[in-house]
């Protein structure tokens, strides 16, 4: 089961779209390991915590809001969502000159990437919390927990692992073509990151606003 859900929620434009990016650059299948290590190690560090360590009782102290109060969370995220999506559309000629990050970094950058990528959508990484309270409400062990988080992430990171593979197996004849990505990655990163954030924001307004509505 936990196999299934990560490697359906491993179709995921904010891991595979850098990941592709760094494929493109010098030292590519070095730079995209590290960033699915990256990836990998905080999801792995995140759920073991949230399952079997500390954070599990401090899920019980976390608030859990409902009615009114989720409605507004949402709304108020969602219109901020939005906000960001249309400064970056007004934004996105000079954006788009800029050269993106990690371009000609060292390993380092990468693996401090594909880190912060992790962290940064774990509040809203549903399948990855379903998975996680499954486990924590069955019957396994800590050591069986483990394996069960480790086997969700190496799924969650297939798609990147999938990369890197083509990367060792195509060598110099992939290049051509992911600096073709990487070249058009450079020139729409705004507009694709803008119609994300439109879609997800308008999402969530809808639904905190027909929330309240129906207060």
């Amino acid at each position: 089961m936990v196999i299934a859900v990560g490697l359906a929620d491993s179709i995921n434009p904010s891991t595979i779209g850098p990941a592709l990016y760094l494929a493109a650059t010098r030292k590519g299948v070095l730079r995209v390991t590290l960033f699915t290590t990256g990836v990998f190690t905080v999801n792995l560090a995140a759920g073991i915590a949230l399952t079997i360590g500390p954070g599990r009782l401090l899920r019980g102290l976390v608030p859990h809001p409902h009615g009114p109060g989720r409605h507004v969370i949402e709304l108020v995220a969602g219109v901020m969502l939005l906000v960001v999506a249309v400064a970056l559309w007004l934004g996105r000629r000079s954006l788009a000159r800029r050269e993106l990050p990690m371009r000609d970094g060292g390993g380092g950058s990468a693996l401090v990437a594909g880190a912060l990528v992790a962290a940064i959508e774990l509040p809203t990484a549903v399948p990855y919390f379903a998975v996680i309270a499954a486990i924590a409400a069955s019957s396994a062990g800590v050591v069986q927990a483990i394996v069960l988080l480790a086997l969700y992430c190496l799924a969650f990171v297939a798609p990147l692992l999938a990369i890197v593979a083509t990367l060792l197996v195509a060598g110099e004849r992939a290049e051509p073509w992911l600096q073709k990505g990487a070249a058009w990655l450079q020139r729409r990163w705004p507009v694709v990151l803008a119609s994300v954030l439109l879609v997800a924001g308008g999402g969530l307004s809808v639904l905190g606003g027909a929330g309240l509505l129906k207060q």
